[in-house]
Order: C-alpha cells, then sequence, then structure tokens
C-alpha cells in the first residue's frame, strides 16, 4: 500500500510538472506576444516636431510624423511618413531637408513636391512620403532633420524639424 501510494504521489507530481510546464510556456507564448505587439506599436510612435519659427501661421499644419522602422537601421530603407493639412492647394514647389549630426551639417537635399505626393495637393489632408537608405557608416545617435516645403511662387509653406535616432544595432553588417 505504501508503494502505490508512493507511485501515485510521483505520477501526481509529475502530472502536476507537466501541467506547470504546459501553463509556463502559455504564459510565454503570450508574453512573447505582448512583447511583440509592444515593439511593433513602440516602432511607429508618433515623432515630437517643432516648427521653424515661434509663429506658426504656415500654410501646411504638420499633424504627426512617423518613421519607420525606428530607430533607423543604416543600409536598410527608412521611410519618413508626414501628415499634414493645408488651407490651399499647391500645384508645385520643392522640398528641402537638412541633417544633422551633434549641430553639424552632415547631408541636405532637394526634391520636387510633386515626387513626395501627388499633386496638385487639394485644401485639406494629405501625406507627404520620403523614403531614404541611411548609408551603412552613418555613426548611431540622435539626429535632426528640418523639412521646409516651398511653393512655386517661392512662398514657404511650411518649415519644421524633428529628431531621428539610428540605432546602436545598425552598425552590424550582415553576412
Amino acid at each position: 500500500m505504501v508503494i502505490r501510494t508512493l507511485v501515485y504521489s510521483l505520477a501526481a507530481g509529475l502530472h502536476f510538472q507537466v501541467i506547470i510546464v504546459i501553463f509556463a510556456e502559455a504564459m510565454n507564448r503570450q508574453l512573447l506576444l505582448l512583447f511583440t505587439f509592444y515593439v511593433l506599436v513602440s516602432s511607429i510612435q508618433a515623432i515630437d516636431f517643432t516648427y521653424c519659427d515661434d509663429e506658426e501661421n504656415f500654410p501646411v499644419k504638420v499633424q504627426q510624423i512617423k518613421i519607420i522602422p525606428d530607430p533607423v537601421v543604416t543600409g536598410k530603407p527608412a521611410i519618413f511618413n508626414i501628415s499634414a493639412v493645408t488651407d490651399r492647394s499647391v500645384s508645385g514647389g520643392k522640398v528641402m531637408i537638412e541633417v544633422r549630426y551633434f549641430g553639424i551639417h552632415v547631408h541636405s537635399e532637394t526634391h520636387d513636391i510633386c515626387e513626395e505626393v501627388s499633386c496638385p495637393i487639394e485644401a485639406g489632408n494629405f501625406v507627404l512620403s520620403h523614403a531614404e537608405t541611411l548609408p551603412g557608416y552613418a555613426p548611431p545617435g540622435v539626429y535632426t532633420l528640418k523639412t521646409k516645403m516651398i511653393g512655386k511662387n517661392g512662398y514657404q509653406l511650411t518649415c519644421f524639424s524633428f529628431k531621428f535616432k539610428i540605432g546602436f544595432g545598425a552598425l552590424v553588417s550582415e553576412s
């Protein structure tokens, strides 16, 4: 009788351990899913920005900036989506981009507005989307990107800046 009770106790203990392992695996899956969701959501959070001057009376108002991925990875495409609203139609012009690293000018480029968004831009909401692959030698850290939109008539439509980050893992090259 003592041996049978011991066998039942061992079997019950083993069964209990199996239940604990199965429960732990289920919790690990849930935690992994929760962590993955958090990483995905945090990687596309809206970015804070500031207008170039205090008045903020530009015809184009920025509503939101998203960078995918965030932080940016060198050698891989990064997409900068700028959601904005305008109170007038924009038929053309240019987008001027300036990048600084620790306050030092490191890059600038100019694009036709119609290359970045469908023209004409009618009054209302629109998204300016710019894809850029940063060179592999770009050091990790925080960069400042200043964007100006100039209309065909030379009038400044908007000017704003925001910070973006190149992650430390970005320096690791893939074989």
